[in-house]
């Protein structure tokens, strides 16, 4: 029983038998692996009882919590409507899947792709049938599809399917269930973030989808539209597929690995490549019974019930007590006799035999169930001073102080705070070298600066090249971008870079997959060009987390390239632009861009926005997308604008500062957690002179050089020491 066993100020898991084998049967392998469908970690929790009901907390971005709402919850509580459950599997990409004993599949959360296959994109907040599919045996949620085995042994699958990852022998997106060719005796499915894995009786892997980075297995890096089987790997019994690798657990307890090697999540060791193509074992390991990735470590569960663990280690993800990144296979000291493991994004969970549950890794407001928010709905200060310009990233926020010098706190892996360590952080730290600088910018994982002597300095997070510098390699301080001289101004996308000159041209680089670099191509580039006949350019922007740009010229024309999946370029099509296109709007002032919304300022202080609105941020007091620009009524007096991943900022004339759009996080300021599809009052001080969103806090600057923040602090973004992760387990109930 677990009910009334708690610590630390934990509410006690609701009463009731946990769904666990008896100690007697806990050590079968079978009795291991049914325990696994009992608990299921994402950024939200999934638990199965023993009387068949689901329980859910943790994040409810897309109401993956199934209770009808988008509140994020800290406790425990019964997903209604919904009992005879089975198994249970948060999706990883906000949305949640449950069996039933009858053998039908029920689904809840985000459905932008079609992922929960009822034949719609709409998001359920509750749980509803996959219409037409029966005899289910086991389910997977991938990022943006999902798969279901029947009990016949094939394999279906839904969602989308850009790289043939459902393997129906096309790339069509599909909303309801098609089934996966040429697969037939398979036990078990598993989703990585665009391909798929299956594991046959016989013990072979069969692989399909995107082999960018070897996922397949099978030596190349051509992608596959339809199964095929992973050479020379046999006698495998489980089989998980992370974002971009997988682990295989064969007949004697070894783990075998191929993909992606990020943070050392496949184990390999420190001199491992970064692109495993074909299966590889784990040294030091044996006897494992399971195996799961969260963001970039792994997690392992032995025969004996112990622990291990590797990778990506700086929210104490391997519960091991020191931190650092872990490149060979560690265990997690204190606990054994483990019969469930979950591993989330950045936390983990084990249930003992005994029925207790321990918890370790990012410790925030939801995950854990038992901690008290650390973020803010209303502006806080923060320990910046001095400032001359704030600027949120995804999670992190850099400052440029008057002295020319930068300052950054929050997420830090790809060392985007540029402090050389690459450590997170919740108090500013200086970014190493840099003076002088005129204009800086935070993008996914990356940031730039643009100094007063017109070079460029970039550090990061260099995948896609964004860096500049002619390479892939990451850096932990700032670099010099190599030929660029004259650079008034930077800007920084979702891997990508930006550079205004002050002869008005502008240069792009690094990922261009959706044409964001507007050079009318899809090819990346490691090194800046120049925009093609594009010129007289006075101002650019783009977020973080966005795929697309806008630019204004000195004739007050404004232009618009990228993605446009959501109508964000405001041309009236969601026809992605390779090349700068004429928004039709005039008079406009001042331009900025959300992850998928675009805003302007036009002259008398209006307002007009474009783009996507499920989260109603674009202010026109409806949640329709709009590909044309709409006007936000009733506002005059703007001056500025900034914009997250999906709410929005205003400054205006006077000071104050009103916010519209999505606020689960408190990322409006108004006090509240309540979305608002029309402007409310920021809770910020008078006399605002600046403003920034990350994807989901935001800032504020008062003419003194203080910041102000509020909205999601996990990653200590808001600088003012207040975040927390716990670095070894502790239990939970």
């Amino acid at each position: 029983m677990v009910a009334g066993v708690g610590c630390g100020g934990a509410e006690p898991f609701p009463g009731g038998e946990v769904a666990v084998p008896p100690p007697e049967e806990a050590t079968t392998q079978s009795a291991r692996l049914a325990a696994q469908d009992t608990l299921s970690l994402e950024s939200h929790t999934l638990w199965l009882k023993s009387d068949g009901t689901v329980w859910s907390w943790g994040t409810n971005y897309g109401g993956e919590l199934g209770d009808g709402t988008h509140n994020h919850r800290s406790t425990p509580a019964q997903v209604p409507n919904l009992t005879s459950v089975t198994a249970v599997k948060a999706g990883r990409g906000n949305y949640s899947m449950a069996r039933r004993a009858d053998g039908s599949l029920w689904v809840w959360g985000y459905n932008t792709y079609g992922q929960l296959g009822d034949g719609t994109t709409l998001s359920r907040w509750s749980p509803v049938p996959v219409p037409g599919l029966s005899g289910v045996s086991s389910v997977s949620g991938g990022y943006m599809h999902s798969m279901a085995l029947k009990s016949d042994g094939t394999v279906w699958a839904w969602g989308r399917n850009t790289d043939g990852q459902l393997g129906d022998g096309t790339t069509t997106q599909r909303l309801a269930p098609v089934r996966t060719l040429g697969l037939s005796l398979v036990t078990s499915v598993s989703a990585g973030y665009d391909f798929s894995a299956a594991l046959k009786a016989d013990g072979t892997v069969w692989t399909w989808g995107d082999n960018t980075d070897g996922e397949l297995g099978n030596g190349t890096l051509t992608d596959r539209l339809t199964p095929a089987q992973v050479p020379g790997l046999t006698g495998v019994v489980f089989l998980m597929a992370g974002h971009s690798h997988v682990m295989a657990v064969k007949s004697d307890g070894t783990v075998w690995v191929w993909g992606r090697n990020d943070w050392g999540v496949l184990g390999l060791g420190q001199g491992a490549p970064i692109r495993q193509l074909t299966p590889t074992q784990v040294p030091g390991i044996n006897q494992v019974a399971f195996v799961d990735s969260g963001e970039h470590y792994t997690v392992a569960l032995k025969t004996d019930g112990t622990l291990w663990g590797w990778g990506y280690n700086n929210y104490g993800q391997l519960g091991e007590g020191s931190g650092g990144i872990k490149y060979l296979p560690t265990q997690l000291p204190g606990l054994t006799n483990v019969a469930a493991l979950g591993v989330g994004r950045y936390h983990s969970m084990a249930i003992k035999q005994d029925g207790t549950a321990w918890a370790w890794g990012l410790h925030d407001a939801y995950q854990y169930a038992n901690v008290t928010r650390p973020d803010s709905a209303v502006a806080v200060a923060t320990q910046f001073t001095g400032a001359l310009r704030p600027v949120g990233g995804l999670y992190e926020t850099l400052v440029l102080k008057a002295d020319g010098t930068v300052w950054g706190a929050g997420r830090n892996g790809s060392g985007q705070l540029g402090d050389g360590v690459g450590t997170q952080r919740a108090v500013p730290t200086q970014a190493v070298g840099l003076t002088d600088v005129v204009s800086h910018a935070a993008g996914a994982n990356h940031a730039l600066a643009a100094k007063s002597d017109g070079t460029v300095w970039a550090w990061g997070n260099n995948g896609s090249g964004q860096l500049g510098d002619g390479s892939t390699t990451a850096s932990l301080v700032p670099l010099q971008v190599p030929g660029l001289t004259g650079v008034t101004a930077v800007a920084a996308g979702d891997g990508f870079s930006l550079a205004l000159k002050s002869d008005g041209t502008l240069w792009a680089w690094g990922r261009n997959s959706y044409g964001s670099l507007g050079d009318g191509t899809t090819t990346g580039r490691t090194t800046p060009a120049p925009v093609p006949n594009f010129t007289g350019v006075k101002a650019v922007a783009t977020a973080p987390g966005a795929d697309h740009v806008l630019a204004l010229k000195t004739n007050g024309t404004l232009w618009s390239w990228g993605n446009n999946s959501y109508g964000q370029l405001g041309d009236g099509s969601v026809l992605r632009k390779l090349s700068p296109v004429l928004v039709n709007l005039t008079g406009v002032l001042s331009i900025a861009t959300g992850s998928d919304h675009s805003l302007v300022v036009r002259t008398g202080g209006a307002v007009w926005t474009w783009g996507r609105n499920d989260a109603a941020q674009l202010g026109d007091g409806t949640g329709t997308t709009r590909t044309l620009p709409v006007q936000v009524q009733g506002v005059t007096g703007a001056t500025a604008l900034a914009a997250g991943d999906r709410h929005s900022l205003m400054l205006k004339s006077d000071g104050t500062l009103w916010a519209w759009g999505s606020n689960s996080e408190g990322e409006l300021g108004d006090g509240t957690m309540t979305g608002r599809p029309l402007p409310v009052r920021v809770r910020a001080p008078a006399g605002v002179v600046a403003l920034s969103a990350g994807a989901r806090h935001s800032l504020a600057m008062t003419p003194d050089g203080a910041v102000w923040a509020w909205g999601l602090n996990l990653f200590g973004q808001h600088g003012n020491n207040k975040w927390g992760f716990k670095t070894t387990p502790v239990q939970q109930w």
